[in-house]
Order: C-alpha cells, then structure tokens, then sequence
C-alpha cells in the first residue's frame, strides 16, 4: 500500500457526531492536523511504514464514532438503497408499434394470395420490406436495430441467402455516405464552418434581409462538403442565429420573437432544402436515390456534374427568391441589424486567425470536390475520392480514428441503409418491382393521361405523402423506388424521373416541424410557433414547385433530359 488517505471519513457526520464530545474533538484535530488526505502519501512524507498499524485502528476507531447514533440526533434520513426504486424505462421494443408494423407484412403474406406474375420468394421478401418500412416510420426500435431484425427474418425465412441479404453492404454509395458523415464532422471540429458563415454575415449583415443572404449563401457554399442538413444546422447556423436573435432582443418563446429570430429561422430553414438539392454531396438522401435508381436501371453518367448542371438554375433561382418572399410574407419587426458585422468581426477576432487544421480542411475539400467533377476523366470513382480526402485528414491530424468511431449516424446510415438497398434490389431480381410499375402503368393509361401529366400528378403524390414521414432518408427507402418504376411504366424518361424525385425529397424537408432533422432543429429553438411552421411550408411548397415546375421545365428541356 503505497498511500494512505483519510478521506472516507464523513466531514458532515463527523462534524455533528462530535459536536458534544470534546475528546473526540481534539483526537480529530490531532488526526486532521497532518497534510490534506489527499497528499498524505507514505512515499512523499515522513510518515515510516512501520505508522501505519497505528494508523489504521485510528482510521477505523474514528469511523465508527462518525457513524455512530447518538441520543440526541434526529434518527439519519434513509439512504438511497433503502428507499423505492425508481421505475425503470420499458425496455425492447414498443408494443403497439411493434404489433401494426408486423402486421403489414403478416397480412400480406398470408392474406393475400400471390398475383401471377410473382414469385413466392418474391412476395414473401415484399412482406419482409414492409414489415420494415412500417417499422421505420413507427419505430418500435431503433431505426439500424429494427432493420437489422428485418435483414435476420430475411435469412431466417431462407427468403434470400446470407450474402444476398448482404450484398449492399460493399455498396460504394453507401460507403461515400459514411466518409461523407466523416467530412461533416471534420467542418464541426475545426470551426470552419463557423468561420465561413461567421464572414458572410460580416460582409452582409447589415440589414435583416442582408444577413438573410449572408447565412443562405455560405449554407450553399459549405453545402457540397457538408453533406448534412441537420448538422448544418445544429452545428453552425442556429448558434449564429441565436447569437445575433439575443443580441438585438429577440428572445425564443417570447412575443419578442418576431423581432428578428423568427424570420432568420424561417428562412434558412426554407433555403436549407436547395441548398441540399443544388449539389449530389450536400445530404445523405442524394447518395441514396441515385443508388435506388441504378437498381431500377437508370444509371447517371458523371453524376456530381450531372446533379449539379440539373438542380443548378432552378436552386439558385429559389435561394435567391426565398428570403425576399418570407421578407413579404413573415416580415421581420427589425429590419435594420447594424450591428450584426461588429458581432461577426468581434467573433472572428476572438477565433484568431485560420489554424492550420482549417487550412487543410479546405485544401482536402477542394481536392475531393474536383475529383467528385472531374473523377470520370480521371477514372477516379467517387467513393475513391472520398477515401483519398478521409485518409489525408487522419494523416495530418484533423480527425483521428476515434472521431470516426463516435461518428454513431455515419454507421448508423451504414446499418440500415445497405439493408434498404439490398433488399430494394433484391425486389427488382425477383421481378416484383416490374409487376408493380406494370400495375400502375395500367392504371394510368386508364385514365389517358400523357407522361407529363402522370410526371406532375407521381411527383405531387411523392411530394406531399411525406406529411405522414419523421425522415427524408425513410421516405426514400419507403417510396423513391416504386415512384421510380411507375413514372418509368407512365414513360417518363428515368434520368429525368430520378432527378426530379430526388431534388423532391431535399425540398420536402422544410414541410412541417417533423419532416426532416433540420425541421426538428429549427423549430426546437422556440423561435418559430406551430402554426407558422405548417403554414409557411406550405405556401413555400407551393412556391418552390412553380419556380422548380416552371424554370426546371425549360432547363431540363434545353440540357437534353427529355
């Protein structure tokens, strides 16, 4: 025993024990008298081992006095052993949730009879993947844990084999989607996010609707190497509008709000979801649906420069006309902010020049954008790209390993969206998606509608389903695929079918207050109330599809998409 310390002794309880006895005190006044417990060591003080026998009897003698009863205290309070236990949360998974989401699949499985055209392993895998995407919008568990338990019930049920059921797991989408979620990170952590948004608002600040700009316009630029709305979101722009909100008295909950809060958030929210659909990188989703359309055979040559020349006018037209039209439409009380750019500039005084971490955060963002564009040419996929920029931010230090592992999301989205894309995959070998694109082809030739009529009235239905959706990436597992095949049976050209779905499932996000996680952030500061929120997406709904509807239109037309 190389230390010897006395503070297990109870300062409070020895206190009130001796408080009567006088020869107690001053035993424990002898004892305390020697250095702190906490430097007491038999190495560092005089103090000869052959001490510690008497020591110890002391140590133990003084215990029992401090814990002793005496007659004239008040019985001790009871402890928190001896007092009930507190109810513990419900473990597993939640009944009700549970038994609906099975019960899609059961239903399907045994009470409806297999149409020709189908195999029995085909229809038995279908009732496994809406068990799972039940499961995904009621969450009886987690979203990886539940889809997990579906990936299982598929092998289980020797519906697929153990690597069909994995196959999506050497996905290379899927794994771009994971470095990118390293990338995002690596924006956080060093703070060059929050440096870039913290300029535009110096240089744009100086008015309401100036600093409106100033935050859309370094959200679109931080976007294609940030690929995630959320984490934009809660990382660098809602600080920075809370900041500058409180600064000029806008407080959250308050009737105060609308002095400035309300709008900002308003309008980056709305502008968040161009942002996403301007670049292929700027959130999970896009990965996701390009993947899900190559499976239904619609492959996008050179897809980060395709994305972009597609989405770019009608994105840029909408972030441009967005926080002029909330302006009009959700005006803000103050409409001058002067001293927005002396906050900004005293921020950036207090965050010191750029630290060599950032300056290699934008050297390796710069080199994996232009092999995300130029990767074709170079026959550097993307997903190589990503990997090369992931490797030199740990050879320098930016990120270590251990980022990576607390990445929870970036492994999470590993889990269960390669089960979703194996199994979209597996629906398409065993000829069921073709059965249901035919179905609904029937349909609409019923109704004598031409593909730009059935174009219109999938991409309204795909639109305005996800009021019933908590999750763009759940939406796209849910529905991106068999909207895909109906407007490809309805005849719609696919790439442009793909794209157009995909920018749909960025600008939906902004819909409600659970539409999205971004929805989730803004709305949770208190700034914004329930019904504005309902109310504004769906005007701006309506708004992004006639700028998208009409500029895309032509644009679309004039690049050759149809």
């Amino acid at each position: 025993m190389e230390s010897f310390a006395l503070h297990s002794l109870s300062t409070t309880a020895t206190s009130a024990s001796f408080s009567h006895h006088p020869s107690r005190q001053s035993l424990l006044r002898r004892i305390s008298s020697r250095s702190p417990p906490s430097s007491i060591s038999l190495r560092s003080h005089s103090v000869k081992p052959l001490a510690l026998p008497l020591l110890k009897p002391i140590h133990r003698f003084c215990t029992r006095i401090a814990a002793a009863p005496r007659d004239d205290s008040p019985p001790p309070p009871p402890t928190p052993s001896s007092e009930s236990p507190s109810p513990q949360p419900p473990q597993g998974a939640k009944l009700v949730p549970l038994i609906l989401s099975l019960s899609v699949g059961l239903i399907l499985r045994f009470a409806v009879s297999v149409p020709e055209g189908v195999t029995p392993q085909g229809w038995q895998l279908l009732s496994i993947f809406l068990s799972t995407i039940a499961g995904l919008v009621l969450s009886p568990l987690p979203v990886g844990a539940w889809a997990f338990i579906g990936l299982t019930a598929s092998i289980v049920t020797r519906t697929l084999s153990f690597s069909a059921a994995f196959s999506a797991f050497t996905s290379e989408v899927i794994w771009l989607i994971v470095i990118s979620f390293f990338f995002a990170r690596g924006f956080v952590k060093t703070g060059l996010g929050d440096r870039i948004a913290t300029y535009f608002v110096k240089w744009l600040g100086k008015s309401t609707l100036g600093l409106s700009y100033g935050l859309t316009l370094s959200e679109a630029l931080i976007a294609p190497a940030m690929p995630s709305t959320t984490a934009r979101a809660g990382g660098i722009f809602l600080p920075i509008i809370k900041s500058l909100s409180l600064s000029a008295g806008s407080k959250p909950g308050d009737p105060s709000s609308r002095k400035l809060g309300s709008y900002l958030i308003q309008s980056q929210f709305q502008c968040a979801g161009n942002s996403s659909a301007l670049f292929l990188t700027a959130a999970a989703q896009n990965l996701l649906c390009l993947k899900l359309a190559e499976e239904l055979g619609v492959v996008i040559a050179n897809p980060w420069v395709s994305w972009f020349k597609a989405a770019s006018l009608p994105a840029i037209i909408s972030l441009l006309c967005t926080p002029l039209i909330l302006y009009k439409l959700y005006p803000p009380e103050t409409k001058d902010t002067p001293d927005a750019p002396g906050i900004a500039a005293l921020k950036l005084k207090q965050m010191g020049p750029v630290t060599k971490n950032e300056w290699i955060m934008v050297g390796t963002m710069l080199l994996a954008v232009t092999l995300w564009i130029c990767g074709e040419t170079l026959g550097i996929p993307s997903v190589v790209a990503a990997m090369i920029g992931l490797s030199i931010l740990l050879l320098l230090g930016v990120l270590n390993w251990d980022d990576c592992l607390s990445e929870k999301s970036a492994w999470d989205t590993l889990a269960w969206f390669a089960v979703l894309v194996g199994m979209a995959g597996q629906l398409t070998n065993l000829g069921v998606v073709s059965w249901m694109s035919d179905c609904v082809a029937k349909a609409l030739q019923s109704l004598s509608l031409s593909w730009p009529a059935a174009f219109c009235l999938l991409q309204a239905a795909y639109f305005f389903i996800h009021y019933l959706f908590a999750s763009q990436t759940g939406h796209v597992g849910a529905l991106f695929s068999a909207f895909l095949a109906m407007n490809i049976a309805a005849g719609v050209p696919g790439i442009l079918a793909a794209l157009a779905l995909a920018y749909n499932t960025n600008l939906f996000g902004a819909l409600t207050h659970y539409s999205s996680g971004q929805a989730a952030v803004y709305y949770g500061a208190g700034y914004v109330d329930l019904p504005d929120v309902f109310k504004i997406g769906f005007v701006m709904a309506a708004i992004n599809a006639i700028i998208w509807g009409v500029v895309g239109t032509f644009w679309w037309k004039f690049l050759g998409l149809y």
